[in-house]
């Protein structure tokens, strides 16, 4: 199932049941897949047309009444555009505002550049008191919703709209803030997050096992904040890493596990993303060869980190 379906299908059952749970678009609910909400709950799912910053504020109105507002657009707009709404009218004043931010990176494809938010995670990640959420699929993304909408405070939740592979069962154990150890390994830590970039750790780290190295892929689908614990522990059984993102390597996923390691375990990292360039108009299979994050570039850099871990 595409991941903007299974996200309206698990609202329409929550807004059946919790009155307090409003969703939010600026004129994208056919894309991003909120329509039927509307339809089904004329009373709690608006359209505010293109006026993503109004958006954000009514939000913020909303839950201040004790509503828990949901607000919906492309990665870009959900960032970027409303970033001071996001600082002043959800996070510094303490308002329950969970943000959907869609098409992420690479996944932007044919909208291009102007639409490919790589900066979204860096941007929300410097303000004070918002959750970084980015699911590998389908059921991480249901099973961490109700945490998400019990926990007080902005929610921010990069979302692949299309649909992906499921990596998880039914009995997955999910907890928001804690990192999920994919494949255990004791030469390299492979960090990623979104299911582009896990599924291509997971590719990597068999084609590094045919090496005879032995990778570990954790996913990281908290970014902030995040499991230190996990990523210390890791790189202390490896003594190297590397950092899997469609996101700017500054400022998202390679920044936030440099900084966990430089406190707690120093090691060399390498990082497998957007090389601090903006996007571009292309298939995500071609974009994943121009800005370096296939399966082959993450082995590549695999084998980059345990050099020097040698030196």
């Amino acid at each position: 199932m595409e991941m903007r379906k299974a996200f309206c299908n698990y609202m329409l059952s929550a807004m059946a049941e919790d009155e307090r749970l409003c969703v939010l678009d600026a004129d994208l609910g056919n894309a991003d897949g909120t329509l039927p909400l509307r339809k089904v709950f004329p009373q709690r799912a608006f359209d505010v047309g293109i006026a993503e910053q109004d958006m954000a504020s009514i939000a913020a109105g909303l839950s201040s009444y004790g509503f828990v507002p949901f607000i919906t657009s492309f990665a870009c707009f959900a960032s970027r555009r409303i970033c001071d709404q996001v600082a002043i009218s959800c996070a510094y004043a303490r308002q329950n505002v969970k943000i959907v931010g869609t098409d992420p990176g690479i996944s932007a494809e044919l909208n291009g550049g102007t639409h490919m938010a790589v900066e979204d995670l860096g941007v929300l990640r410097s303000i004070p008191g918002i959750v970084l959420f980015e699911p590998c699929d389908e059921t991480e993304l249901i099973k961490a919703l109700p945490q998400i909408i019990e926990r007080p405070g902005p929610v921010y939740i990069r979302l692949h709209r299309k649909e992906v592979k499921d990596l998880h069962g039914e009995d997955y154990a999910f907890e928001l803030g804690k990192a999920d150890v994919l494949r255990r390994g004791s030469d390299v830590s492979i960090f990623a997050t979104g299911s582009i970039m896990v599924n291509n750790a997971l590719a990597a780290a068999e084609e590094l096992q045919a090496e005879g190295v032995s990778a570990e892929v954790i996913n990281i689908h908290t970014i902030k904040p995040i499991d230190v614990q996990a990523v210390n522990e890791s790189l202390a059984r490896t003594g190297a890493g590397v950092t899997c993102e469609n996101h700017n390597v500054i400022g998202g996923l390679h920044s936030a596990v440099c900084e966990a390691a430089a406190a707690g375990c120093p090691a060399p990292v390498e990082a497998i993303g957007f090389q601090d360039v903006c996007g571009q108009v292309g298939s995500a299979k071609e974009l994943a060869q121009v800005f370096h994050m296939t399966t082959e570039d993450i082995v590549d850099a695999a084998r980059r980190a345990i050099s020097r871990k040698s030196r």
